[in-house]
């Protein structure tokens, strides 16, 4: 008779695998949030002409990106509606919500007829288009980097954080992409007719795909265990009332890499071609670069933060890029030419990088899971707002009243000023509070 066996089979443990289904969920559709923000400045001139047309060419390049940075006072109400209801509803659930905002948004923009089609009808709906976009923006760094951070371990949030940046850089690299293969493509008339509006379809068409990841990703352990022990959430009144001081310093963190990003980054195709008289095709592969190198190094910057510490690293990010961009400046209209451009736009990426890699894991450190998603977007959106959205257009009217093509670069090194020393006032502070 055969005996049987009766020993347990037990099935062996899986192996904890990494964050990274998260991580490229939450990355992918940040890019493409980013691509659709960029590519209205990229256009700046061409949609300066459509649809706040004017005698004046300046004025015309003026009411453009003042339409752009128009969308940046959306983003503060964004940060605490979709930041808010990120930390009461979840993180998935904010960024799910915020991609299709951001597409409602660029489908406006895609479709909408120009001011000699419609009159006076086409810039008010580019201004209610760029304000979706703005708010949609809003939520999106808070949801997004507390879904990154709450999904790592906490000795590699820098590293895991730093993916937020490196996803924008994606996003740099196929918006100046894109624009770079049409103005090469196309002539002048065809790119103003309707060349412009191929690169807002492309960020249409990707919208579907990107809102389809977000909704199968899995919510963040930490949220869950916050969402149960406190059914009952104020976050945007916790942030505001006992938070209004980390609050502050945190906004005080981000002013002068938002700052030197949105000058040397976002604005720069336009200098280049208005002041520096570089074509088109490559001004945009000026910022191609800059975006690649970014993506590139955001990754490294946030390792590194891990290892040496993030004050450290940002605090030396920030001093270097405040001595930098005056001397950068100076040697692109020194020597106006691509080569130049090239060089100058790797350089400004990894500066970038380094002041704006160890920031996400930074800002997460500070606000706590219960109210990180609010606190997180109205820290980086306040600042952005304020230091970033309107970048453009207060150097177009610097270098108008000064007749000076270096004034960026006063801009840049104020604002650096200003991060570094919040940085020094927050890090002592955080030295002094007991752990959270």
């Amino acid at each position: 008779m055969t005996t049987q066996s009766t020993a347990t089979h037990v099935p062996l443990a899986k192996p904890k695998r990494g964050p990274w289904k998260e991580i490229i969920a939450a990355s992918i559709g940040n890019a493409l949030e980013f691509y659709d923000l960029l590519i209205y400045g990229y256009f700046a001139v061409v949609i300066g002409k459509l649809f706040f047309p004017s005698d004046n060419e300046t004025t015309s390049l003026l009411l453009s990106v003042g339409s752009f940075g128009i969308s940046f006072l959306m983003r503060p109400l964004g940060a605490m509606v979709l930041g808010s209801y990120a930390d009461r509803a979840g993180r998935k659930a904010s960024l799910t919500m915020s991609i299709l905002i951001m597409m409602v948004g660029t489908a406006m923009i895609t479709f909408t007829p120009s001011y000699q089609q419609i009159g006076v009808a086409a810039p008010l709906i580019i201004i209610v288009a760029r304000m979706l976009q703005g708010f949609s923006t809003g939520g999106e760094f808070g949801a997004a980097t507390a879904f990154m951070v709450e999904h790592a371990e906490a000795k590699r949030r820098g590293f895991f954080a730093s993916w937020q940046l490196s996803t924008q850089g994606l996003a740099t690299v196929l918006a100046a992409g894109v624009s770079a293969l049409l103005s090469y493509v196309l002539t002048d008339v065809q790119l103003s007719d309707w060349g412009w509006r191929v690169a807002f379809g492309v960020g249409l068409l990707i919208g579907p795909v990107g809102f389809y990841i977000r909704s199968q990703i899995d919510e963040t352990p930490d949220f869950q265990k916050v969402a149960a022990d406190t059914p009952k959430r104020t976050p945007l009144r916790d942030v505001l009332v006992t938070g209004r001081v980390s609050l502050i310093l945190a906004i005080g963190v981000v002013a002068g890499a938002t700052a030197f990003n949105y000058v040397h980054k976002l604005y720069m195709p336009t200098y280049a071609l208005k002041q520096l008289h570089i074509t088109a095709t490559s001004s945009y592969m000026g910022a191609l670069v800059t975006g690649l190198t970014l993506m590139l190094m955001a990754p490294v910057f946030g390792t590194l933060s891990d290892t040496y510490g993030r004050f450290r690293v940002l605090s030396l990010a920030l001093l270097i890029t405040g001595l930098s961009s005056y001397p950068l400046f100076v040697l692109l209209n020194a020597y106006p030419t691509v080569t130049t451009l090239l060089w100058v736009q790797a350089i400004v990426g990894i500066l970038i990088a380094a002041c704006l890699g160890p920031i996400p894991a930074m800002l997460a450190d500070i606000f706590p899971t219960r109210i990180r998603g609010t606190g997180l977007a109205l820290s980086y959106n306040f600042s952005v707002t304020l230091f970033g959205g309107f970048a453009p257009l207060i150097v177009t009217w610097l270098i108008e009243i000064t007749g000076s093509k270096l004034a960026p670069s006063f801009y840049v090194t104020s604002t650096a000023l200003i991060s570094v020393v919040a940085v020094i006032v927050l890090g002592r502070r955080m030295r002094r509070a007991p752990a959270q």
